[in-house]
């Protein structure tokens, strides 16, 4: 169990400890990239995660996992070091592939070997508090690497914010290759992982509590996953100095790294107790943007806090509900709901704030919450 968890951790740390991650949009900008040309950006990194999502996620369910979460950090340090070494528009582009890559072969596999390894040693019941806290190793990690970022970048330049991250993504790497997993890789000739992907989905369809869990996944997880890119205009605009807001941000994800630590206490929270979590979050999330001052960030956070809290909890959810021979598909094709589900978000952002502001665009995004803690109210099972 100790081999297993503080692996995890130092995996997770690593893999969102990039310097890269704060200041890649200036590098963009200090480059000569237009507006539209970083939204295209955004945008390919997206799609290449919706792309290679459900399948990367069948691959896992046919193949050894901690290959796969040994292999992505490779893939995004490949990425990130093409972007300091080649600074250009196809750098970026080809970077932003690798990076979608390289995560989308994470993504359903983490989740799975956690399970699986959790199950052999009888500890089932503690996924939830476990990945609860990879999930804030993880925050900790992005928390580390915003503080660092600036005086490495000042010391160094964007060559040396590129090493550090690439740096640690190869240590995630390495990390990685200490994984327990006992479970073995079906053989060549046995269950490819197309059938398994079509053997997932018909098992998401048929049975009403997995496909219920799986809609709860990108319902809770996608709308504050993707207002974090958007956390540094909200904060700009309650008019501190630009320097304050790197300070402020720090808040808010402190706010969501005690939810991520929070959830080994409320993993047992049953259907009425996350609809009353998502509901308080969706309003301290809106009451904290309406005010416009920096007075009202610590409620942001404690919205961050709930909703990260609640994300664990969905995904526990839906681990209870499958099993293992479909984990890692049935966990990827949660992970494409959330994508999709952010893209549209970023859309539907960028029409509300242009119209209004960043702050009643926060606002706004407090709604969909609310819904799906109506609806969690009143559905049954």
């Amino acid at each position: 169990m100790r081999r297993l968890t503080w692996t995890l951790y130092s995996y997770a740390f690593l893999g969102d400890f990039v310097l890269l991650y704060p200041v890649y949009a200036l590098l963009f900008s200090d480059t000569g990239l237009s507006s539209w040309q970083i939204s295209s950006l955004f945008a390919l990194w997206s799609v290449t995660g919706v792309l290679l999502e459900v399948p990367s996620g069948a691959w896992a369910d046919t193949v050894s996992r901690r290959l796969l979460l040994w292999l992505g950090p490779l893939l995004t340090a490949a990425g990130l070091a093409l972007w300091v070494l080649l600074p250009s528009y196809g750098a970026f582009a080809l970077g932003f592939l690798l990076w979608g890559a390289g995560g989308a072969l994470g993504s359903g596999a983490l989740e799975a070997l956690v399970h699986d390894e959790l199950g052999r040693l009888g500890a089932e019941g503690r996924y939830a508090r476990v990945m609860g806290r990879v999930r804030a190793a993880g925050l900790v990690g992005v928390v580390a690497a915003m503080g660092l970022a600036g005086p490495v970048l000042a010391l160094g330049g964007y060559p040396a914010v590129g090493a550090a991250s690439v740096l640690a993504c190869l240590l995630a790497a390495a990390t990685a290759t200490r994984l327990p997993e006992h479970r073995t890789p079906a053989a060549p000739g046995e269950e490819g992982w197309v059938a398994t992907l079509r053997a997932g989905l018909a098992d998401a369809r048929a049975d009403r509590p997995v496909r219920d869990a799986l809609l709860l996944v990108p319902a809770v997880g996608a709308v504050w996953g993707a207002l974090d890119e958007y956390t540094p205009l909200l904060v700009r605009g309650t008019g501190v100095p630009d320097g304050t807001v790197p300070y402020l941000l720090l808040l808010i994800w402190a706010g969501a790294t005690a939810g991520g630590l929070l959830s080994g206490a409320c993993a047992r929270l049953g259907r009425t107790g996350l609809a009353v979590l998502l509901a308080g979050a969706a309003l301290a999330l809106a009451a904290g943007a309406l005010l416009r001052t920096p007075a009202g960030l610590p409620l942001v956070a404690l919205a961050f806090g709930g909703f990260q809290l609640a994300t664990v909890l969905a995904d526990a959810r839906l681990q209870d509900r499958i099993d293992d021979e479909r984990r890692a598909t049935l966990t990827s094709v949660a992970s494409l709901g959330t994508d999709l589900t952010t893209i549209a978000v970023y859309g539907a952002y960028a029409a509300v704030s242009s119209a209004t502001s960043h702050a009643a665009a926060f606002a706004w995004a407090a709604l969909p919450y609310l819904v799906t803690a109506v609806f969690l109210r009143g559905r049954r099972g």
